[in-house]
């Protein structure tokens, strides 16, 4: 099991620590109700230092992007950065990820899951047919994400680069707590607001701007946050997480990433999600709230009501922010629809939801 650079600051303060993607990560301090209120309402840092980073570099590198992943990198210009995929030849998904154009034409960041750097990396390399310089510095590469309304006011007296103007899905590069040639960028996963900062881990550089950040905060209340309110505060927004949500099984269309589609150019299985989406998906990733009290989780059953299977649960929990029972999962297009109810199979019983729009409210 690998440690983050952050790994002995999570020990230090605490945190339940768990193995998640090969890594040694911090689930909760203080308790996931407690982390996930402090980020909706103010701030918390999350080491997400397990993430994978590629660079791509020369005249090929935006020509490879454009035929490996379906959203179209030929829009970005520099410090400007794009939600897209991997598929397979099925259609189904290979990994989401970020696209990052560094330098346009020339160089650009890919940001992967955890799970999947050695998939990906192998996948990029499978599909590459003409010279493009390519680094894996996902070992080098430390990555925190500073969320809440109040992170960029808490963070911008570090750093000379303006954070709180920073548009969402752009970035800057410069010098943050004294170090040099750091890169934040806007484009979080939590629909609470604030950055995420990367800088290469090298001569104590990460418990330096780990502490300056805690330093900056601390009169404001800001919090460590661990991986388990990661996962209820994307889920209250609706934001999918690979393996559990979407897959190689799944298509983008069916997981109503169609706006990351984009059929104006070629892409791996492009014909098959055109004739996806001229003849319509047969399931559609939805979500749901409970209206019988419980719980859902990931891999149960969704029922009509009848008692005909329809799909299967994806992610669920008990909202922190809205105080209900919340998830997503996969059903026929035909239970699919706003408000249509639905049985979820919870043990030996079943539990009636109603398909509600997301994000959550």
């Amino acid at each position: 099991m690998k440690n983050t650079p952050f790994s002995h600051k999570h020990i230090a303060l605490g945190a339940k620590m768990a193995e998640f993607a090969g890594y040694n990560m911090p689930i909760s301090y203080s308790g996931i109700n407690d982390e996930h209120g402090a980020v909706r309402k103010n701030a918390g840092v999350f080491d997400v230092s397990h993430m994978g980073e590629f660079i791509l570099k020369g005249e090929n590198a935006l020509e490879l992007i454009q035929q490996i992943t379906t959203n179209d990198a030929s829009k970005l210009s520099n410090g400007k950065a794009q939600y897209s995929c991997f598929t397979n030849e099925t259609g189904g998904i290979v990994d989401d990820l970020l696209v990052y154009c560094i330098e346009e034409n020339k160089v650009y960041m890919l940001v992967v899951n955890a799970g999947n750097i050695e998939k990906d990396w192998d996948w990029i390399n499978k599909h590459t047919t003409k010279a493009v310089e390519m680094h894996n510095i996902s070992d080098k590469t430390c990555l925190l994400a500073i969320q809440g309304p109040n992170a960029t006011k808490i963070l911008q007296p570090l750093t000379e680069m303006d954070i709180l103007n920073l548009k969402y899905y752009t970035f800057t590069k410069g010098t943050f707590a004294g170090v040099d040639n750091v890169l934040v960028s806007a484009t979080g996963y939590t629909g609470a607001g604030g950055v995420e900062i990367y800088f290469e881990n090298k001569g104590g550089v990460a418990d330096k701007i780990w502490d300056a950040i805690f330093e900056a905060g601390k009169e404001k209340g800001i919090k460590p946050i661990g991986l388990g309110a990661r996962d209820t505060l994307r889920l209250e927004m609706g934001y999918c997480l690979y393996g559990n949500d979407i897959d190689d099984t799944t298509s983008p269309l069916e997981a109503g990433l169609g706006w990351i589609t984009k059929f104006t150019k070629k892409f791996t299985s492009k014909d098959i999600l055109e004739k996806q989406k001229s003849e319509g998906v047969k399931r559609k990733l939805v979500g749901f709230e409970m209206i019988d009290k419980g719980i859902s989780r990931h891999g149960y059953e969704i029922k009509d009501i009848s008692g005909n299977i329809i799909g299967y649960v994806t992610s669920g929990t008990q909202s922190p922010s809205l105080q209900k029972a919340i998830g997503m999962g996969y059903v026929t297009i035909e239970n699919s629809a706003l408000d249509s109810e639905i049985l979820i199979a919870v043990r030996d019983k079943l539990l009636k939801a109603k398909v509600v729009k997301l994000p959550f409210s």
